[in-house]
């Protein structure tokens, strides 16, 4: 999910729940309950810069928009350098990526010092190196009713490939391939859609998320794409000091699962 944001940065208060409540009679004493535990965490943002440059002389005599037509090369290289970050970045002056945070099998989930609420729960494939159609499924119902709301399967395309083979006990096929136009194609009845730069299926490899990835990862945008065009540093060149600030990061764990890849 995507969030516009005015300010340097963005801070979410989470609450750790720690509510308490009673049963009384009409005249029982109400002593004080407990209240919510709240923790702040701060996203991490990074500002993107590109500053390609081009003669004047360029500018005047192409038979093309040069200028148009560099911003739209420039966009190209921030959307693969965002989705790489949003997949794998550090959160050191770029957003941290999805799948960086801690993870941990559902009975040996703790705190976590990455986020508030803790680590991303993890479901084993329960096949060496490989996926299975009994993995997928126990992938699917570890993810609590309260939490399946929209939730997808999310792979690379090579994933995709090995996947759409997989039959379920009476030899039908698992994957359904969707023919209307802006429909995804669902795996076990979930959506299934195409996520670029997610690991391939190996030994240890997380190939797979199931979730509801608007409740499970958020994105901040700051101001979108800026442009500074300068003819004076640099001249004959005219540069184009192109830049973009963007955040992300997890945003609640609870809504999706990691399909990690038995050794």
């Amino acid at each position: 999910s995507q969030q516009n944001v005015t300010g340097q940065g963005f801070i979410k208060l989470f609450n750790l729940r720690g509510t308490g409540s009673g049963w009384v009679g009409e005249t029982d004493a109400r002593p004080q309950t407990t209240t919510p535990d709240l923790k702040a965490y701060a996203y991490s943002f990074g500002e993107l810069y590109a500053m390609p440059s081009a003669t004047q002389q360029i500018l005047d005599d192409a038979e093309i928009d040069f200028a148009k037509w560099l911003a739209g090369e420039v966009e190209t290289e921030f959307a693969a350098k965002e989705g790489e970050a949003f997949l794998s970045g550090d959160g050191v002056n770029k957003p941290r990526g999805i799948l960086t945070y801690d993870a941990a099998t559902e009975g040996a989930l703790a705190a976590s010092a990455q986020h508030p609420l803790g680590p991303i729960s993890e479901v084993n494939s329960g096949a060496a190196a490989a996926l299975t159609t009994d993995g997928l499924l126990d992938l699917q119902y570890d993810l609590p009713s309260n939490r399946s709301q929209g939730a997808e399967f999310f792979m690379n395309r090579k994933t995709m490939g090995t996947i759409r083979k997989f039959k379920d006990a009476n030899d039908n096929y698992i994957w359904q391939p969707s023919y209307a136009s802006g429909q995804p194609s669902t795996l076990l009845g979930s959506a299934c859609r195409e996520l670029d730069g997610m690991p391939d299926i190996a030994a240890n490899a997380i190939p797979v998320i199931y979730g509801n990835m608007p409740m499970l990862y958020r994105i901040f945008d700051r101001v979108g794409v800026r442009v500074l065009r300068d003819p004076y540093t640099a001249k004959p060149y005219v540069l184009f000091y192109t830049t973009k600030r963007v955040g992300g990061g997890l945003w609640n764990p609870e809504w999706g699962r990691y399909h990690r890849v038995a050794a």
